[in-house]
């Protein structure tokens, strides 16, 4: 998974998907259950780089 951050503050959700290698189907998951956080600028959706961060630093670690 390439964590490289865009230089961007936020993210469209297809490039959030890119960045941590997940689908949208996936991402609408984290999204509905509150682990990731989606916000409005104007009419496009994006996601806080440092929300993405948080995102991924909270997920399980691998064995």
């Amino acid at each position: 998974m390439s964590n490289t951050a865009p230089e961007r503050g936020a993210m469209s959700v297809d490039e959030f998907c890119a960045w941590a290698s997940i689908s949208r189907a996936k991402f609408y998951r984290e999204r509905n259950a509150g682990r990731i956080k989606l916000r409005k600028i104007g009419r496009k959706s994006v996601v806080v780089m440092s929300d993405a961060v948080a995102w991924l630093n909270a997920l399980p670690e691998a064995a």
